[in-house]
């Protein structure tokens, strides 16, 4: 990845940010686009410590024109685009009856309409360089989540749509990975949306006893540059995926049980 320009959407903190600095320490150029400006310019000085570079954009990934400007903006800076990383995304925690449906509508338009305005942008640049798309869709992508009606469907979504592409694209030499990490410790959870479309504010887990997202950085670094088809990370995600294919009702009742168990649970 050395001297590749990379295009990170969602930047500033958790996965994204991450995978920005572990870009940046193979020599990739890397830029990073974000929605508040502030959180973008702390990333590049925290980052820039360390000695690395990177460029911010402020786009809103769930805004088409905004995704338009990036790409002008990439080729502005560096003439090309190596690979995009789709990793923008938010989450919910509410029992469907009880949420808004427009909360429903702004998670997909951030975790899918975000994926497929950034890859329909970045894709000529892509292709030119048979370069490298990545998805970070989530473990919710394989098996649907109780109170995360929303979020579920958007990377069922994304998966799907990241899948139609590959296949589309399977002559042009261009890299498609799907990325799904298990319970990574980041703001996801702290910024999810409840029902009525306010943040949660709080984790109802426990983020020190769950993967860093240094570590999913590490991970989508090595199989981006091995070009793997998916990745599906902890021993937690990767038996959930497995027990669903196998046994999907039994998962019914695994799952409900499992997360009303957490604190604060909607499920009764």
């Amino acid at each position: 990845m050395k001297d590749k320009v990379v295009v990170i959407t969602g930047g500033t903190s958790g996965i994204g940010k991450a995978c920005a600095r572990v870009f940046a320490i193979h020599g990739s150029k890397v830029m990073i686009t974000g929605r508040n400006e502030i959180n973008l310019w702390q990333t590049m000085e925290e980052l820039g410590k360390e000695g690395l570079i990177i460029y911010p954009i402020v786009a809103d990934v769930s805004n088409e024109e905004d995704n338009k400007k990036m790409v002008e903006l990439a080729l502005a800076k560096f003439g090309k685009i190596d690979v995009l990383i789709n990793n923008a995304g938010i989450s919910m925690r509410a029992m469907f009856a009880d949420a808004d449906t427009l909360v429903i509508k702004k998670v997909m338009d951030i975790n899918f309409y975000g994926t497929v305005y950034a890859t329909k942008y970045c894709l000529p640049e892509i292709i030119k360089n048979k370069g490298n798309i990545v998805g970070i869709s989530s473990i919710a992508g394989y098996r649907g989540l109780p109170a995360r009606t929303g979020y579920s469907a958007s990377k069922f979504a994304m998966m799907g749509f990241l899948e139609s592409l590959r296949t589309e694209l399977l002559k042009t030499g261009v890299h498609i990975l799907v990325a799904c990490p298990g319970f990574t410790a980041s703001n996801i959870r702290n910024t999810a949306l409840k029902g009525d479309g306010t943040s949660q504010t709080e984790s109802p887990l426990d983020e020190s006893k769950i993967m860093s997202a240094e570590t999913v950085a590490q991970k989508i670094y090595k199989a981006t540059v091995a070009r793997k088809r998916s990745l599906v990370l902890t021993t937690q995600g990767k038996f959930t995926v497995w027990l669903n294919k196998l046994f999907p009702q039994m998962m019914d009742t695994m799952v409900y049980n499992h997360f009303k168990k957490e604190a604060d649970s909607p499920l009764k």
